[in-house]
């Protein structure tokens, strides 16, 4: 009996002695937190050690971006903003890959009635005036000598005429009046919304640019009301045809993207690229000639984008 109950003390020692180690505590605690369900996934400090859970602990998702209207200062003017998925794809000629973040892009092209409530905000440049402003300072246009709008249409139209001083500004005073990232695309962003988050080959055949654009077989030469073709996938309106759009190519240079009203169908594509050329103001009189309106440029529009 003796030797059989020393036996049994000996086993008893031996368990108390494995419970006692990291090992052990681990197990009993574990045992303890399954019986009440355990903790979500998250790891417990249980007398400096830590006990990991066995489910795996996920990373933060990403805020998602919704869409959302913004209401230019001091008035009633609208432009509604979408929010944009990132993604890589290749770029131009030399197939350069590049990534675009999420970003928000304004449904439309800019209207005249938007670019009024920011020329109206402050006084004009001073005709002629040439004078290089900061990268904060906020100038507004002079006033054009011919009728920007053409006579084609105003409210509800797209902005044309204008220059890339001009859009930046705009840009500049939407920024500084409601604390928001507005600003120019990337020709990047601008192709990448374009393209509806297409990386690969990208084509469109003629019965669905008759839907989306107004180009050299529909237009009549002339530019349309925003948004009354079909949007893409984005909700995005006139992504091809009707104006140009400025944007700011992968140096930060100046660069209209986009195939316009005049264009037909071979010059309908995300990949469509025209520089300033001193034709977009051949018949502007002054001179200097004017650095906010181009004479000639009634193909060159814009929109914005807002960084998250």
């Amino acid at each position: 009996m003796a030797r059989g109950g020393a036996a049994i003390d000996e086993v008893t020692m031996r368990h108390k002695a494995r419970s006692q180690t990291p090992q052990g505590i681990v197990k009993k605690y574990r045992s303890r937190l399954a019986a009440v369900g355990g903790l979500c996934g998250l790891g417990v400090l249980i007398s400096g050690l830590i006990v990991p859970s066995t489910a795996p602990v996920r990373a933060a998702a990403e805020t998602k971006l919704e869409p959302y209207t913004e209401t230019l200062p001091n008035s009633v003017v609208k432009i509604k903003m979408v929010p944009i998925p990132g993604g890589t794809f290749k770029i131009g000629k030399k197939k350069t890959p590049v990534t675009v973040k999420p970003f928000w892009m304004a449904t439309t092209e800019t209207p005249w009635e938007a670019y009024d409530v920011f020329t109206a905000s402050g006084p004009p440049s001073p005709p002629y005036d040439q004078t290089e402003c900061p990268p904060d300072a906020i100038a507004r246009p002079s006033h054009s000598y011919i009728l920007p709008d053409l006579g084609w249409g105003h409210n509800g139209y797209p902005v044309i005429n204008v220059s890339f001083d001009s859009v930046t500004m705009f840009c500049r005073w939407l920024a500084k009046e409601t604390g928001k990232k507005y600003r120019l695309p990337t020709e990047a962003e601008w192709e990448w919304a374009c393209r509806e988050g297409i990386a690969g080959e990208w084509k469109i055949d003629k019965a669905k640019l008759e839907k989306v654009a107004w180009y050299a077989g529909n237009s009549e030469g002339f530019t349309h009301p925003v948004g009354k073709k079909a949007p893409n996938k984005f909700g995005l309106y006139d992504m091809l045809g009707n104006p140009g759009e400025w944007a700011t190519d992968l140096e930060g240079k100046p660069v209209l993207c986009g195939g316009t009203f005049r264009d037909g169908i071979i010059g309908q594509f995300p990949g469509m690229r025209r520089r300033w050329s001193p034709a977009w103001q051949e018949t502007d009189p002054q001179f200097p000639k004017s650095r906010w309106w181009l004479a000639d440029g009634k193909f060159v529009g814009f929109r914005v984008v807002r960084e998250p």
